[in-house]
């Protein structure tokens, strides 16, 4: 099976030695990631991290630290070539249900998120209109949000946030609720928007294995370690890291019916009972 030819260039991304309580509860326990440029010959490639892991393994907690609306309790969170200490608004967010205001146009919607990062006037209104343009949305600018579909939102609450983050965005549970073909979408989407940039980094948390692995070029796992008496040692951590473009997993159609995937998938699972 094809690798496909890349490297992994300067560091994007990077927690070291993250912890984090909620009262007496350790939820995250020393947790080290990081996410590198991965460039491949010829071509534009972004990155997409799938975080995955068993209900109450601080997903969410980590989600928060990500996006800057908590900080750790000890250790770091730099992102960008420059790797500075992560803000608020430096990644940004796309909940659930893709919120938006509901009493202002989609373009309203981007200009509030423009002023906010610092955009002013004409500047403000450039960078919304052009984005509403490569996400394919630029027709739609002067509808309000219950007059989209669900895509339509989706690309203008993603546009949204891109009025405040150059290149990360960080997404929650983007397939939750979605069937088969709006899942499908979503995915293509995706790839699309993460191609457009070889510093577009989207990390999506998510409890989909098989969507994760759709979309991903690399899976994180979280989870509780088990200590030698078999109980849970508190604070999760990630247990696996799944590089999926080395394992030729990546940037392929149709790519849920190979039997490598399915192995994967598996092998993925196989960890579940232990998180």
């Amino acid at each position: 099976m094809p690798t496909y030819e890349h490297q992994l260039k300067e560091t994007l991304l990077k927690l070291e030695g993250v912890s984090m309580r909620r009262g007496e509860n350790l939820v995250l326990r020393d947790v080290d990631l990081e996410i590198k440029n991965l460039v491949r010959p010829d071509m534009k490639q972004g990155q997409v991290v799938a975080l995955i892991g068993p209900s109450g393994s601080g997903k969410t907690t980590l989600f928060r630290l990500l996006a800057g609306l908590d900080q750790p309790d000890k250790g770091t969170i730099l992102v960008g070539a420059e790797q500075k200490p992560v803000q608020r608004g430096t990644i940004g967010v796309v909940a659930q249900n893709y919120p938006l205001f509901a009493h202002r146009t989609v373009m309203g919607n981007l200009l509030v998120a423009g002023k906010q990062a610092g955009l002013r006037g004409e500047e403000n209104r450039a960078k919304a209109q052009k984005l509403l343009q490569r996400f394919g949305i630029g027709e739609q600018g002067t509808k309000y949000p219950a007059q989209l579909s669900g895509g339509q939102r989706q690309r203008a609450a993603i546009a949204q946030q891109f009025m405040c983050s150059e290149y990360f965005l960080l997404m929650d549970e983007p397939f939750s609720g979605l069937d088969v073909l709006a899942q499908e979408a979503v995915i293509r989407f995706i790839h699309e928007m993460a191609a457009q940039d070889e510093l577009m980094t989207f990390i999506l948390i998510t409890h989909d294995i098989t969507a994760a692995m759709q979309i991903a070029d690399t899976v994180w796992v979280m989870g509780r370690e088990v200590g030698p008496d078999g109980k849970p040692i508190p604070g999760a951590r990630i247990r696996a890291t799944f590089d999926l473009a080395e394992r030729g997993l990546a940037w392929r159609e149709n790519i849920a019916s190979l039997p490598q995937f399915q192995e994967v998938r598996q092998e993925i699972r196989d960890l579940f009972p232990s998180l």
